[in-house]
């Protein structure tokens, strides 16, 4: 089975903001096996535009990842983050077909 992805790019805009978001999450993607994949680290725009900050979580599955972003734990968090960042998120379904 493919796994989901959300992947965000991310403007923080009150970083203290921000840190009250991000603690509110270990809870939540533990209860739908969400793991880091990216964070923030190093990052070069090599096409196009970009968000100063680009996080990648993964999921077990893309229903997990959607059942995640859909549910009240996440609403709340949600709010935390609108008020501290701007972000562009997606969820994605991997690909799990053969490789070249």
């Amino acid at each position: 089975m493919a796994k989901g992805y959300w992947i965000a790019q991310v403007e923080v805009r009150d970083a203290d903001g921000y840190k009250a978001y991000v603690a509110a999450l270990p809870d939540i993607m533990r209860k739908f096996g969400g793991r880091y994949v990216t964070r923030g680290g190093q990052t070069e725009v090599v096409e196009g535009k970009s968000r100063s900050r680009v996080v990648i979580l993964e999921f077990p599955s893309y229903q997990a990842a959607m059942e995640c972003y859909r549910s009240p734990e996440y609403a709340k968090a949600i709010a935390l983050r609108q008020a501290a960042a701007d972000a562009d998120l997606i969820v994605i379904e991997g690909y799990d077909g053969p490789q070249p």
